[in-house]
């Protein structure tokens, strides 16, 4: 409880520098809801990683708690943001979401949330798939994070050439700035669900320690298979609970909240689906 004190008074001095001003102001008086989603999704990732560090400790020691502790939750809490930092600065290279969130942009802050909660998925994946023991196992740890990201990218590239089909080659991440909420959601529902499906794949690879090549193509093999397969499931159950529809006229142009929430319903539960069919 003290840990996650500590961290969330951190976490409001973070937001609030990078808001330049104070964070009630910004979240009570000017009412910027962006921000205040992006500030609960930190939180949530803050608070869930530490529950889920706890959930998987076998053994607590008080004399080793910087090693036992303090250092893999540091690392944990260094590769989640790490993961933000790639999404922001080398995925979505076009669009600039700390800004978009300041100007109260909702759709930035779905977007931004979304892929902060998916890289806490994913590296908690990493974590429960290879506890690093020592430099080796770290260093298999860390490719394999980089590997995910590669997949993470090409998703979301895919995403944008589909929009771009879709809409007269409009870019995406430049529809992100014009605040069309749907379209955050849509784009976040996608990263979670995709971050829930590697995560089951990490669930069903075996774990060959000290292998990196072996490794690495496993969690490739596993989290692309899982991939594959939560686009096609998806897809299927998308045209059961909505026949007939036009999805991407219903979200791209008249900003449908309700059709991108059950698409984001949909795409999320179907990761979860795909980790519990692959744990039994």
């Amino acid at each position: 409880m003290v840990l996650i004190c500590l961290a969330l008074t951190s976490l409001r001095l973070i937001v609030q520098m990078h808001a330049k001003k104070l964070l009630q102001k910004e979240l009570a008086q000017r009412d910027n809801f962006a921000l205040g989603i992006n500030y609960a999704a930190k939180v949530a990732v803050l608070c869930g990683s530490i529950s889920y560090f706890f959930g998987h400790l076998a053994t607590f020691d008080i004399n080793t708690i910087h090693v036992q502790v303090l250092l893999p939750i540091g690392l944990i809490w260094t590769y989640i943001y790490m993961g933000q930092y790639i999404h922001r600065k080398w995925i979505l290279y076009q669009f600039n979401e700390t800004q978009a969130i300041l100007k109260q942009n909702v759709c930035a802050a779905l977007v931004d949330s979304g892929m902060l909660v998916g890289n806490c998925i994913l590296v908690l994946g990493l974590y429960h798939w290879f506890t690093p023991t020592d430099l080796n196992s770290l260093f298999i740890a860390s490719v394999c994070f980089v590997i995910l990201q590669f997949l993470f990218a090409i998703d979301s590239k895919l995403r944008e050439s589909r929009f771009a089909k879709s809409n007269q080659g409009a870019s995406l991440q430049d529809n992100f700035n014009l605040a069309n909420t749907s379209i955050g959601i849509r784009y976040a529902g996608k990263t979670i669900g995709l971050a829930l499906a590697i995560y089951a794949g990490l669930h069903s690879a075996p774990n060959y320690e000290g292998q990196i090549v072996d490794s690495v193509l496993t969690v490739l093999i596993h989290s692309t298979f899982m991939w594959l397969l939560l686009y096609l499931c998806s897809r299927l159950l998308i045209k059961i609970v909505l026949p007939k529809v036009n999805i991407g006229l219903e979200v791209d142009h008249q900003d449908n909240i309700g059709i991108a929430c059950l698409e984001f319903a949909v795409f999320c539960t179907m990761g979860y689906l795909l980790i519990n069919m692959f744990s039994i």
